[in-house]
């Protein structure tokens, strides 16, 4: 699970920085409150990576997939982004942990047959 989630935040983290370019044009908002609410979102992305597996971990990157696509009431393309890497997100859990639970299977059983063989 940890590697597809990393992966997703990592890819997240140029999509965070490209939307702070892009609302960086707009005449409401100031340079510092972009880079500061994207700097923030950009270093949780990166944070989560080592948290993925720490209780509470997918659920901060719940709320960072919230986040994204409420960013989309300032950059309206992040609706759509912020949905694509929703999707991205629950498959990369929903999979990931498919993935885990089949090495533990397998780890097992090899186990048993490695002291079944001796």
């Amino acid at each position: 699970m940890r590697t597809l989630c990393a992966s997703t935040l990592i890819g997240e983290f140029f999509v965070i920085g490209f939307a702070g370019l892009v609302a960086m044009k707009s005449d409401d908002l100031s340079n510092t409150t972009v880079w500061s609410v994207c700097g923030i979102g950009m270093l949780l992305s990166v944070l989560l990576c080592g948290m993925i597996t720490r209780p509470g971990g997918t659920a901060l990157g719940w709320a960072l997939q919230v986040a994204l696509v409420a960013s989309g009431f300032v950059v309206p393309m992040m609706f759509i982004l912020g949905l694509v890497f929703g999707g991205l997100w629950w498959a990369s859990v929903h999979y990931g942990r498919k993935v885990d639970e089949a090495k533990a299977r397998w780890a097992a059983q090899a186990a048993t047959e490695a002291s079944a063989g001796s």
